[in-house]
């Protein structure tokens, strides 16, 4: 129950401070739509969708405008398409992605994610059709968002899909060169895939999951740091222990608002309530960054030497709080570091004080991974899958999702910009040292073992 104290504290949050639930997502399986004509199964997956999520955007609306809470983006997610199409022919996977795009756009969601494929210890034919297909589906249709997981800590790194993806990035950013590689930013690679996560372009439906259900990302980068920037002019004497209490009674209280919003779109749908992903997710706004938290937490710059330690805080009291204030926390919960997205972090990148190997340092304690960083477009597919590599085997041994979504920019080099507009923001190109060093590796392919620490039974 909350008190007055906190009830007056959350409606300054609302009014203030760009509390916002950033994602409602719909997820939807679409086992039963399985058929081996293209044309049958397009049909069944398009009338389900219609069905089950044509009131979707409605009820959100509805159910922001009673409590006054924002709902940022209303979504899809559904069955992995690599095992729903399994039964029709390559050439037909475009079809299915366009079906999926027209049924997103028509219900009225930004984005539907599940063109996926977990592949962890190996393909089957609608694996490696879903992956070859990549780069012309991201291309060619503007909902869609893909992903794949090559690695877990059970089964360890599956390097021919890392080399795969390698490659489906590296052309999936020339196919969609005059928007600066923009294919790319709907495309994440996976290690430790969770089944419930509502944000993109990571969201899938995972064969665990009910039906239907609605999965909730609530955001409040802004809401943390007022929070501290509070305390810290009240008080002089706080030390980081006092800082990590401060963001995990916030965190308690954001977590309370997005359970409450999706608890009540889920029961006017009469879909499963599944979880609440409390992760702190940035906007390109001024005062809306995690990496502004970190400023408050004593580092003048971001990527400075005690960053890693600052997100690590960060992180685990963002958990805490969540994990107190409801027992449905899921997906991937924490900090969000996508480059991108978050003005602070551009600006780090383009001051030179934020680096790829240090950005690979802090995704080992955060939430996801390598997340919306421009790379040149010189660098090629080889380097690409080793730098994919590294940030599975963070999540691998570590026992934890990680996940990278990387941007080769066509035609543009370290320092230039590449602008990909509204939530994905814009990124100062970050250098990669030692391209074309590790095409050898790559290429042994194979599978790396998974830890010992995998047996725990």
């Amino acid at each position: 129950m909350l008190s007055s104290e906190e009830i007056i504290r959350t409606v300054e949050m609302l009014k203030n401070e760009n509390l916002d639930v950033r994602t409602v997502t719909l997820g939807i399986s679409l086992r039963d739509c399985v058929s081996a004509s293209a044309e049958d199964l397009c049909g069944r997956i398009r009338r389900k969708i219609l069905r089950h999520a044509q009131d979707l955007v409605r009820t959100c609306d509805r159910i922001s405008q009673k409590y006054g809470i924002p709902i940022v983006n209303k979504r899809l997610a559904v069955t992995p398409i690599s095992a729903v199409a399994e039964g029709v022919r390559r050439e037909d996977y475009l079809v299915v992605a366009q079906t999926l795009d027209q049924a997103a756009l028509e219900v009225g969601v930004n984005f539907i994610g599940g063109y996926s494929a977990l592949v962890q210890k190996g393909f089957t034919r609608g694996d490696r059709n879903l992956i070859d297909t990549i780069p012309e589906v991201l291309s060619s249709t503007e909902r869609v968002c893909a992903s794949v997981n090559v690695a877990s800590t059970r089964a360890g790194i599956n390097m021919d899909a890392v080399l795969l993806m390698g490659q489906a990035i590296k052309e999936s950013s020339l196919r969609t060169a005059e928007r600066d590689g923009f294919g790319c930013a709907k495309l994440v690679v996976f290690a430790n895939m969770p089944e419930d996560n509502p944000f993109m372009a990571g969201a899938y439906l995972g064969y665990g999951e009910p039906e239907c259900v609605i999965n909730v990302g609530v955001s409040g980068p802004g809401v943390v740091k007022k929070e501290l920037e509070r305390a810290i002019q009240a008080e002089k004497k706080l030390t980081l222990g006092d800082l990590s209490e401060i963001i995990k009674k916030t965190s308690f209280r954001v977590t309370r608002v997005g359970e409450l919003i999706a608890r009540e779109v889920a029961q006017s749908l009469n879909v499963s309530f599944g979880i609440v992903d409390l992760s702190l997710a940035p906007t390109p706004t001024v005062g809306d960054s995690v990496g502004e938290i970190l400023q408050c937490l004593g580092l003048e710059s971001i990527g400075v030497p005690g960053s890693t330690a600052a997100l690590a805080l960060l992180n685990d009291a963002v958990k805490k709080g969540g994990a107190f204030a409801s027992s449905s926390v899921g997906g991937l919960s924490g900090a969000f570091i996508p480059v991108s997205e978050d003005l602070n972090l551009s600006e780090a990148v383009r001051l030179g004080h934020l680096s790829l190997e240090k950005l690979e340092a802090m995704t080992a304690v955060c939430s996801v991974g390598l997340d919306m960083i421009a790379i040149p477009g010189k660098v090629d597919a080889e380097t690409i899958a080793a730098i994919l590599a590294d940030e599975m085997a963070i999540g691998v041994v570590n026992h934890k999702t990680t996940a990278a979504r990387l941007i080769p920019v066509p035609g543009k080099d370290v320092g230039e910009k590449a602008v990909f507009g509204g939530l994905f923001g814009e990124a100062h190109i970050m250098e990669v040292k030692n391209v074309n060093c590790s095409s050898r590796f790559v290429h042994f392919g194979g599978r790396i073992p998974a830890p010992i620490t995998s047996i725990n039974n």
